[in-house]
């Protein structure tokens, strides 16, 4: 067991390792830093000052590879305010100050690619997209528009977009780009039975279901070329009846893997059913910490890419002994990171690290079960980053409801982060 192997390991040293892909620079470590979403663009789509103080940040605190927050491929189909988009080049000056911060002291930084598909908020979408015109699940219906289902050519426009993206990503000087995949977004929406529900050569079967990711790495592939890493988030399982399982999750690994994929990241779940948070975690997982790792072992019989397993690890222990395992290759975290961005330096110093993550409650069920809370107390941690000051591990629930509140009113926070 993963629980009795932690106390017997080395973790700075396991953890210390670096990592060679089949494509692009050795990651100096296992440490991965899985995407949150900074909400840190200005109206128009470009990055505000401030990201590169926030991944230079993460850099100098000793980080392998920093995914960034998903940046959009449409101007008019955004996930939230304040998404970061790039569909051309006009930001190309911004995101190169960006690339450069996340690669300080040998650090290396991937762009994450996304389009939220109808995972966008009622008042940024009239009329959202999707593969089918399958609305959300009833409880996010005053939240979300029902969608309209993408004709063939919307989509082939769509998976050019994706190819595009990723040129100028790469002009920028990132080091690679990561697809989203999971928890609800458009890549994970074509996969899903429940919501891909077409019947012409994107969906129907579940390798036509495949089609709309594989067609979205072979543009990424011809805009970049065969030295840039390609990387994808992709869920274990929806958690959801009739939802993409994983049996398919697995089929896609191998699928991907052939297609010339040199990371996947797991995760799971969605907006509807969101296990990627662990709020609904059996005991036994939460001990063991990654939520995901028993996905992880059963792939990993079934591929040799490199895999990425994100949600759960809290403490040095259990991060090494995931990687010792061979189960993983890299350990993904995101909120430890958003309140301790030094921790892979001490960690890899020799300190018996435990994260300071913990459930921020109110105490009032009304707020504390709508899960805004806990989103805006970590964006509220990555903006001081960027302001270019600490985070505040101790920061009350209350106080920074408060100061959400004050910024944007507590309707604008409702709609914000639906």
């Amino acid at each position: 067991m993963i629980e009795a192997a932690a106390a017997v390991i080395d973790a700075a040293a396991i953890l210390g390792r670096p990592l060679e892909l089949r494509r692009g620079p050795v990651i100096k470590n296992r440490f991965c830093k899985s995407a949150m979403s900074e909400a840190w663009g200005t109206d128009e789509g470009a990055p505000r000052p401030g990201l590169d103080n926030l991944y230079r940040t993460w850099a100098e605190g000793g980080l392998g590879l920093a995914v960034t927050g998903n940046v959009m491929v449409d101007r008019g189909a955004l996930g939230e305010p304040g998404n970061v988009v790039v569909d051309d080049e006009r930001d190309l000056e911004l995101l190169r100050a960006w690339a450069e911060a996340g690669q300080v002291d040998g650090g290396r930084i991937w762009m994450q690619i996304n389009h939220p598909g109808k995972q966008s908020p009622k008042f940024m979408s009239p009329e959202p997209v999707a593969p089918s015109a399958v609305p959300l699940a009833a409880k996010l219906a005053p939240l979300f528009n029902p969608p309209r289902a993408l004709e063939a050519d919307e989509i082939e426009a769509l998976v050019r977009a994706y190819g595009r993206t990723a040129a100028v990503v790469q002009k920028a000087g990132f080091d690679g780009v990561q697809i989203h995949g999971a928890h609800g977004y458009l890549v994970n929406q074509f996969l899903s039975p429940h919501h891909n529900q077409r019947d012409d050569a994107w969906g129907g079967t579940a390798e036509k279901r495949m089609r709309f990711v594989l067609e979205v790495i072979a543009a990424m592939r011809s805009a970049v070329g065969e030295d840039f890493p390609i990387g994808l988030k992709l869920n274990s399982a929806d958690f959801q009846r009739g939802g993409f399982s994983e049996a398919e999750s697995m089929a896609v690994v191998q699928a991907v893997e052939a297609a010339g994929v040199d990371l996947v990241e797991i995760s799971g779940g969605s907006y509807e059913a969101p296990a990627m948070t662990g709020i609904r975690a059996k005991e036994s997982t939460l001990k063991r910490e990654a939520y995901f790792l028993d996905y992880a072992r059963r792939v990993r019989q079934l591929v040799k890419l490199p895999l990425v397993v994100t949600g759960g690890f809290r403490s040095a222990a259990g991060m090494a002994a995931a990687v010792q395992s061979g189960d993983v290759d890299m350990v993904g975290l995101a909120r430890p990171l958003a309140v301790e961005p030094d921790l892979p330096d001490r960690i890899l110093q020799g300190e018996d690290f435990h994260s300071l993550v913990r459930p921020i409650r109110t105490g009032l069920d009304a707020i504390d079960k709508r899960g805004i809370l806990e989103l805006s107390w970590y964006n509220r941690q990555l903006a001081r980053m960027c302001a270019g000051k600490a985070p505040l591990p101790g920061m009350g629930a209350w106080r920074s409801l408060a100061g959400t509140v004050f910024a944007i009113g507590w309707k604008g926070l409702s709609r914000t982060r639906a």
